[in-house]
């Protein structure tokens, strides 16, 4: 039997990616699901596939930025199910743009949802998970809280700043002795919406860069990314790397220390697109807009 079966589980950004793929899972397992989005519609399609598997689930529109509503969210969460087991703060967001053409407001829009959104949920949720007696605690980073990549740099602070927050935290919970494990999750190339609905810095085309990412980075599907998580939150292992992707840079940046940043570069002019739009006529007019948000996190 699962360890979350007959447990309440909070999953952030359950829209779509790997907070669907792990409601689903944890629907399938016996668990009772609290899941939030800002995409409603994507939510409702999670419902009903965690409901068909025969899972109790509520199921609330809640931007994790809003932090009087996080808070608000968890005592309601709490009040309704009695206790709180385990908490996935997986909600986020991309953003593709060099520093020197971001905007402040750019950075910014990823720092809060990315790190502060994580922050929120634990800050709302922690105290209800000591009270459980058994509590999970699950923060999405990504590989890129590991390593960093050129024109990620508002997505790298953001994920390694989660790890920062999740590794503390964890030391803070054995000092304690505190009955809640953290787990800080780090994703490689899923098969997700993120790069899809992410954004980008002035002249670059965001869909261009994610049909790069869909094309040649996503290789795993969510299913199985969702199955190694939940695995790792049950065993109450600390750090948790994706994919075989993951792993591999993870270490080309242990051995190559410092060095891996002139690796990085010379491999990024050689692979990576430059992500410039071409000029405006080979687009039709009507082109859609390839900039968006969601609140379901996955992937470096």
């Amino acid at each position: 039997m699962s360890r979350f079966a007959g447990r309440i589980a909070v999953i952030t950004g359950a829209g779509s990616g790997i907070g669907r793929a792990l409601a689903c899972q944890l629907a399938a397992d016996g668990a009772v699901l609290a899941i939030s989005d800002v995409d409603e519609i994507g939510l409702a399609e999670t419902v009903v596939r965690a409901r068909a598997l025969g899972a109790r689930v509520r199921h609330d529109r809640l931007d994790v930025v809003d932090r009087d509503a996080v808070l608000a969210y968890a005592d309601s969460v709490a009040a309704e199910f009695g206790a709180i087991h385990l908490v996935v703060n997986n909600a986020g967001v991309a953003h593709t743009g060099d520093v020197l053409d971001m905007t402040f407001g750019e950075i910014e829009r990823v720092m809060d949802v990315n790190f502060w959104g994580v922050v929120n949920g634990t800050k709302a949720f922690l105290p209800h998970l000591i009270a459980s007696g058994d509590g999970n605690i699950v923060n999405l980073s990504s590989l890129f809280g590991l390593i960093a990549m050129p024109g990620q740099a508002a997505y790298n602070a953001s994920k390694f700043a989660v790890r920062g927050f999740t590794e503390a935290l964890r030391i803070e919970m054995l000092i304690a002795k505190q009955p809640v494990k953290v787990t800080a999750v780090h994703p490689g190339g899923i098969k997700t919406s993120i790069a899809r609905n992410g954004t980008a810095t002035g002249a670059l085309d965001a869909g261009l860069l994610a049909d790069f990412f869909d094309a040649k980075l996503a290789r795993m599907e969510p299913a199985k990314a969702a199955a190694i998580i939940l695995r790792a939150a049950a065993a109450g292992r600390p750090r948790i790397l994706v994919g075989v992707d993951a792993w591999v840079l993870h270490l080309v940046g242990i051995v190559a220390g410092a060095g891996y940043e002139r690796l990085f570069a010379r491999a990024a002019k050689r692979v990576m697109p430059s992500g410039k739009r071409p000029p405006a006529r080979a687009f039709p007019l009507n082109a859609p807009d390839a900039t968006g948000r969601s609140e379901s996190e996955a992937s470096a």
